[in-house]
């Protein structure tokens, strides 16, 4: 009894401290005034769907347009729709290596996208297949990539993580590591006196890493239009935030650095964030900011995982059930009458139609061929003149 009062004392002293939840479910947004399907209106936010450390937060007010919406709501589906065939494809045995899926998570990656220029830049870590498309890329690159297949966008090199475009910068699987290099992005923007940000993405696995406060305090230092992004999934790799971070309001950590936490269930929420973000950084000059947000991913941390020894399947479920960014996006495009169900399920007919069309020309695509090998090594017209392989007598001639 003794010791059973003791552990319940040490549990108490250890407990994390009360923290107010940020609103996270997926369909609190709204009308302001009637919708319009012809001119952009105005709808209101939760008023739990910012929290602000040094910062004034974003408005409630937001201006929306049909257009908006329908194409917001198309990219969200779609990349759910690859991410579901990528998943099935690595059970089938033909994606080798690692693979990370961001289902769940699509109002982060199209909101970021829908809130930044075409010249903005994005680094992120291991969920970066949508990045990859919305950037610039294409569903047949990633996919062929998936596949180690020529028609992937690294040309079947470099797998899942390693795909970029001339805006993105690729998932980096050191853990944490893409933090300090989207600082050195910010930095020759700034250096180059382009009016332009970096969005740096890492999870809250990573938070703790000591390369993350070191990029914050050199974004700092020289007020670099840096935006650091936690997407805080609750779990890292495996274990609950609450099991590994001191303090969990990821947004507070930035020390000098302003930070806003933000709803990023809710796609309305997650790209007024961003645009408020951009303006900081690139119009208003201030620096760098700290965005978290709150998400959730329905699978496990890697495909590997089966996402269920740490938390329940009645969570999971739950989830998908009651905060679904897609079907929240849904729910407000039928009740604010700017498109029926019929027409929504057939934008979700043409994903997975577009999706399946690139996964058969993905398989169609043969692997690449040996003379690959030697190339991607150094910046195109720099190559030496030959290069030797892992043996002295392995010689490949420019």
């Amino acid at each position: 009894m003794a010791s059973l009062a003791r552990l319940r004392a040490s549990q108490r002293i250890f407990r994390a401290p009360f923290v107010r939840a940020i609103q996270t479910s997926a369909d609190t947004t709204t009308l302001r005034e009637d919708a319009s399907t012809s001119s952009p209106f105005m709808v209101k936010l939760h008023e739990d769907s910012f929290q602000a450390f040094n910062c004034e937060p974003p408005s409630l007010d937001v201006q929306v347009s049909k257009d908006e919406l329908i194409t917001m709501y198309r990219q969200m589906s779609t990349m759910r729709r690859m991410e579901q065939a990528a998943g099935a494809l690595y059970q089938a045995k033909l994606v080798r290596g690692f693979c990370h899926l961001a289902i769940g998570q699509e109002a982060v990656s199209v909101g970021i996208h829908n809130g930044l220029t075409p010249d903005d830049y994005v680094i992120t870590s291991y969920r970066c297949h949508p990045f990859a498309v919305l950037r610039g890329g294409t569903i047949k690159g990633v996919i062929g990539e998936l596949l180690g297949r020529e028609v992937g966008m690294s040309h079947g090199k470099g797998g899942s993580m390693h795909i970029f475009t001339p805006t993105f910068f690729g998932g980096n699987g050191i853990v944490g590591a893409q933090v300090p290099l989207g600082a050195g992005l910010a930095f020759a923007q700034k250096y180059s006196e382009h009016p332009r940000c970096t969005f740096a993405l890492y999870g809250d696995g990573a938070a703790n890493q000591g390369q993350v406060f070191e990029a914050f305090n050199m974004a700092k230092l020289w007020d670099l239009p840096c935006v650091f992004v936690c997407e805080n999934n609750k779990y890292g790799m495996g274990t609950s935030a609450e099991r590994s971070s001191a303090n969990t309001e990821y947004f507070k950590r930035g020390d000098y650095i302003p930070g806003l936490q933000v709803n990023g269930m809710d796609i309305v929420a997650a790209k007024q964030a961003v645009e408020y973000a951009r303006k900081w950084t690139v119009e208003d000059k201030k620096g760098p900011l700290l965005l978290e947000f709150v998400t959730y991913r329905y699978g496990g941390h890697s495909m590997s995982d089966p996402g269920t020894t740490y938390r329940t399947r009645e969570e999971v479920q739950r989830m998908r059930s009651t905060q679904d960014p897609i079907h929240g996006l849904m729910k407000y495009i039928e009740e604010w009458g700017l498109a029926t169900e019929q027409e929504l399920k057939q934008i979700d007919k043409d994903a997975k139609a577009e999706i399946d069309a690139a996964v058969e020309e993905a398989k169609l695509s043969p692997e690449p061929d040996e003379k690959e090998l030697w190339t991607s090594i150094y910046y195109a017209g720099t190559e030496p003149p030959f290069m030797r392989g892992r043996e002295r007598e392995e010689v490949h001639h420019y």
